[in-house]
């Protein structure tokens, strides 16, 4: 059995799927852009869409009754590998240790033109 979970607080999903899927004790949480929720546009640059990406997927985890601890994978993607060291520092903001496992991959393009975008797994326990 499969539990949807939205935010208010979070931009609604931009296709035909979920904020996040909790199914049993895990949190799927789609990808999430740096899309300013209150406007429904993408912030400006790498870094800011960065750090609102990072604030929807907190929106979604909360929802869930979860947080930034519960974790235990993300995979991000980014149109220009060239932003890593930037991504990293807002990344390690939101992120304490022990650290997320994570994959970043570079990906020609991104929905709506976005230039960051991540996903992540948590777990409850």
């Amino acid at each position: 059995m499969k539990t949807k979970i939205e935010s208010k607080s979070a931009p609604a999903a931009i296709g035909p799927y979920s904020q996040a899927t909790v199914a049993g004790n895990t949190c799927y949480v789609s990808g999430m852009l740096g899309i300013d929720p209150a406007t429904g546009e993408l912030k400006g640059g790498v870094e800011a869409q960065a750090e609102q990406a990072l604030l929807n997927l907190e929106a979604v985890l909360k929802a869930a009754e979860l947080t930034t601890a519960s974790v235990v994978k993300t995979t991000v993607f980014l149109t220009d590998m060239g932003a890593f060291s930037q991504v990293n520092a807002i990344y390690s903001k939101h992120f304490s240790a022990p650290y997320p496992a994570r994959s970043c991959v570079q990906v020609s393009a991104l929905p709506k033109g976005g230039l960051f975008e991540i996903e992540a797994v948590a777990v409850r326990g």
